[in-house]
């Protein structure tokens, strides 16, 4: 196994929930000379996020759209960035399914031109130098559609079935990656992962959500009945995942990244309450906030990560169990509630959007 050697990284979307966990352990756990951070600033990047990071030489804010080409291609020669990142892109189903035009701007046309930015600085460079670019492209499990109670969980092989415009705008991302290894030899990577939880997660999520409203005494709202399945990934095991796929994967494969903690919304929400009746006894119990709405158009039931591959081959496996990762999530809104305030000051008042 060849490890490269990262310097400096081109982050797209490093003010959003997962890209802003990256750069915060690049520039905490790692010795990388320098962090771009290459974002739109749309309603959920939040500058907030990487606040503490403003005085660090490291670490450079570029507030620019994926779309540009010309601006990603200048910031890549510019600072002679190593790899390229991309978790840019619109990522909530519902908001997908109300208008899904963004959603192809960003995550379809967005990654086109960053993989077109690429191979323009990958081909211009020599060829000891290409050895060590990268492109990590990351994508979600749901552009595999959906699973039964006992069908085997996604994996690298898994045929492609998107059932929300989000999936298959995602979807299509994956496959101009893979096509531009194929036809250019882009030295890419993909990264397919389950559902992300943790710190600095914008609150149209099912986690944020549940918490904040259970710690003001609202209604807790499940979709159906409650039954749909998600694989929860902490998102610092997610940041891992990918650092560990940057350096060590091989180029043009792709890697999926599980928690490998399948849980009912039902589930989730329980532990949320229970863990929250624990601090906040006055309010217990918080499962009595449970209310149901009307199902999602389409709603995929299960979504399963087999991770086996990432495990075998690069060694990496998930740190935190589902008890764990949630109680430190708790913990985590629970001490940060300025942050939260601050983020649903503006126009999004926590309409149920999104798991």
């Amino acid at each position: 196994m060849t490890k490269v050697k990262i310097d400096s990284f081109l982050i797209t979307g490093g003010l959003g929930f997962i890209g802003s966990n990256f750069i915060r352990m690049l520039l905490q756990q790692t010795d990388c000379e320098k962090v771009i951070n290459f974002d739109k600033q749309t309603y959920a990047g939040n500058p907030e996020n990487l606040a503490d990071f403003e005085g660090d030489p490291r670490y450079f804010f570029c507030k620019s759209d994926i779309c540009d080409g010309d601006a990603v291609l200048k910031t890549i020669e510019e600072h002679e960035i190593d790899a390229v990142v991309n978790f840019a892109a619109e990522s909530h189903v519902d908001r997908s399914i109300d208008g899904p035009e963004p959603f192809v701007d960003t995550n379809v046309v967005g990654t086109l031109r960053l993989l077109e930015a690429f191979k323009s600085y990958y081909n211009s460079q020599t060829e000891g130098r290409k050895s060590s670019l990268r492109f990590l492209h990351v994508s979600t499990d749901e552009v595999y559609g959906s699973l039964n109670m006992f069908d085997p969980a996604f994996c690298e092989t898994t045929p492609y079935a998107p059932n929300s415009p989000y999936s298959a705008s995602k979807a299509s991302a994956d496959h101009l990656v893979r096509a531009y290894h194929h036809t250019f030899g882009l030295p890419v990577l993909t990264t397919n992962c389950s559902n992300n939880y943790g710190p600095y997660q914008f609150p149209e999520k099912l986690i944020p959500l549940m918490i904040l409203n259970a710690c003001e005494g609202k209604s807790l709202p499940i979709y159906g009945d409650g039954s749909n399945i998600r694989d929860w990934l902490h998102v610092e095991d997610h940041c891992s995942g990918i650092l560990s796929v940057l350096r060590k994967g091989k180029v043009g494969e792709t890697y999926c990244i599980g928690g490998a903690s399948e849980k009912t919304n039902m589930e989730v929400i329980d532990t949320l309450c229970n863990i929250l009746d624990r601090h906040h006894p006055s309010g217990a119990p918080h499962n009595q906030l449970k209310t149901f709405v009307k199902d999602r158009p389409g709603h995929d039931h299960r979504y399963a990560i087999d991770f086996s591959k990432i495990k075998n081959d690069l060694g990496w496996q998930p740190s935190y169990s589902f008890e764990e990762g949630m109680e430190q999530t708790m913990q985590w809104y629970l001490n940060h509630q300025e942050w939260c305030e601050n983020v649903t000051s503006g126009k999004y008042q926590r309409e149920r959007l999104g798991i």
